[in-house]
């Protein structure tokens, strides 16, 4: 059985969206919660590194590879108890998406077409127009490997933050195994829509409610736009999404920010910003990289800005996972040296770093 044996030297780029990154010591992939627990018990007992793969759209990996085990978390499960939705971590999150759609329940329609598993979600409180995981989440079952136990975790010990989360601030603690929600029936109508360009793109008021099918099929068409929907036969897909999350500067920040947005573009210039809470504002991260001299298309290697979206860098097909860090870097100082700010990855890094 591939899931108590594992595969040796296993390539781990097919894994990815990037495809991207060099072979895995070993792979084992687990279809039950128990054999998740099952292995990463053994590789925790060995001592041996454990990479945690779900739908491989948040990863970049070392063109060395891993040295250690890789765990392909590739588990099913999607349970509806009235307006309760219970995911398996390796549910396909988008397919979650769409049957939660046909169910005529709100609240996350709003995410359609976000690749990766639904496990993944909580570790990055995964969002985009306009919603984000954390609005609905209620538990999350994980598997703490400091205590050796399966613990349920609420939504206010997830620490959920902007694109963050008690997961990802401790990465080697939880193994997320499933992610519960609450729905909304509402009359086969969307939560009210909270982005600006959903609403335009939808021809009503911020705040509305639309018909759920019609809300999640604009969003699509709008990150189809973008590159944002995976087509292997397309290049501006080859990417993990947005590289870079949305800066959130305090109010000095912002403000040193704004000066140099005069010095360099004009005194009419005026940047995105939205209200962050506790006198924090966000500002774009695709904005900056724009105005800082990157536009689509960006590059002449490899590993180039897609065409469509400024936040998205892309393989051009032949790119190594150095190709598309030197680019990274490029476009993280380029906007430093532009604007003061320095931009943070949003993808996870493993063996490398920016």
């Amino acid at each position: 059985m591939q899931e108590r044996h594992g595969q040796e030297n296993a390539p781990l780029a097919p894994l990815t969206t990037f495809r991207l990154g060099g072979p895995a010591n070993r792979l084992v992939t687990a279809t039950t919660d128990d054999e998740v627990i099952a292995a990463v018990r053994a590789a925790d007992d060995a001592g041996t590194p454990l990479l945690i793969i779900g739908g491989g759209s948040n990863l970049v990996i070392s063109d060395k590879g891993f040295d250690g085990t890789a765990l392909l978390i590739a588990t099913t499960g999607f349970e509806l108890d009235g307006t309760a939705l219970t995911l398996a971590a390796g549910e396909n999150w988008s397919d979650a998406v769409a049957r939660t759609v046909e169910a005529g329940l709100a609240g996350v329609e709003c995410l359609a077409g976000i690749p990766g598993s639904a496990g993944a979600t909580p570790v990055q409180n995964v969002g985009a127009y306009g919603q984000e995981v954390a609005t609905t989440i209620t538990e999350v079952v994980a598997y703490d490997r400091r205590s050796g136990e399966t613990v349920t975790l609420s939504n206010e010990e997830c620490g959920f933050a902007y694109r963050d989360s008690r997961f990802k601030q401790h990465p080697d603690r939880f193994v997320v195994l499933r992610v519960r929600f609450a729905l909304e029936d509402a009359g086969g109508r969307s939560a009210p829509l909270k982005y600006a360009e959903t609403a335009r793109a939808l021809g009503v008021e911020v705040g509305d409610r639309v018909p759920l099918d019609i809300a999640r099929k604009t969003v699509l068409a709008l990150r189809a736009g973008k590159g944002m929907v995976l087509d292997p036969d397309d290049h501006d897909t080859w990417s993990a999404g947005s590289f870079f999350t949305n800066p959130i500067l305090t109010e000095a920040e912002h403000a040193a920010f704004l000066e140099r947005v005069r010095d360099r573009l004009g005194p009419d210039t005026a940047p995105p910003a939205f209200p962050a809470g506790d006198g924090l504002v966000k500002t774009s991260a695709a904005w900056l990289i724009d105005r800082a001299g990157f536009t689509k298309g960006y590059g002449s290697g490899p590993a180039r800005i897609s065409t469509k979206h400024t936040l998205a860098l892309t393989n051009r097909g032949e790119a190594t996972t150095e190709d598309l860090l030197a680019l990274a870097r490029e476009v993280r100082d380029g906007v430093h040296a532009a604007f003061g700010i320095t931009l943070v990855n949003e993808p996870v890094t493993v063996g490398v770093s920016l």
